[in-house]
């Protein structure tokens, strides 16, 4: 069974990201796992090392800001679970998703929950490995895009962030599709 998750998606710049966990059956509860937004980033960075050594596989799909924009944030969402399950080291017989179906499995092999990140393991597992991955590279991307606080506020809108797109415009990091401009 693999879980699925993204992160993300409400951002205003940078990538979506989706994870992807399989644990085995014997596995047991990883102490400590929820919900990545409840999570400290020490916690989230403690439980993502842990949740790679504990299961039989994980995959990353990674989505562009400008991907966004041309496929729309549905169609990029589904193509970052696509990607995140597609890099997985194995198969799955069946798939636990947060909120949204996969439209490239059949319906039979899945089960979509609603807040699935806050009622399962390895959905949860993969919403920290996918965060933990975001968070890195959005500081990576800081880096580059130095005048946007990157580093602090991952791409989400926050007030810094909306005063930062007021100060300097927008970025290439930025989800033109988004309608930014009325921060401008």
């Amino acid at each position: 069974m693999c879980g699925v998750d993204e992160v993300g998606r409400g951002c205003f710049a940078g990538p979506l990201v989706a994870g992807a966990v399989v644990f085995p059956p014997d596995s047991g509860l990883i102490p400590g796992i929820a919900d990545s937004k409840l999570l400290s980033p020490k916690k989230r960075s403690e439980l993502a090392e842990i949740i790679k050594e504990k299961a039989f596989g994980f995959g990353i799909g990674e989505v562009s800001s400008e991907l966004i924009d041309k496929r729309g944030i549905v169609g990029a969402t589904q193509y970052a679970f696509y990607l995140a399950c597609k890099n997985l080291a194995r198969t799955c017989d069946f798939f636990l998703i947060d909120a949204f179906p996969l439209k490239f499995i059949s319906p039979q092999k899945q089960k979509p929950i609603i807040s699935g990140d806050k009622i399962s393991a390895s959905i949860a597992a993969a919403s920290i490995i996918a965060k933990v991955y975001r968070d890195a590279l959005m500081e990576k991307l800081h880096i580059d895009f130095p005048d946007y606080g990157f580093d602090k506020h991952k791409g989400y809108g926050t007030s810094l962030h909306r005063a930062m797109i007021k100060k300097f415009g927008l970025s290439s990091l930025h989800r033109k599709s988004f309608k930014l401009d009325k921060f401008l």
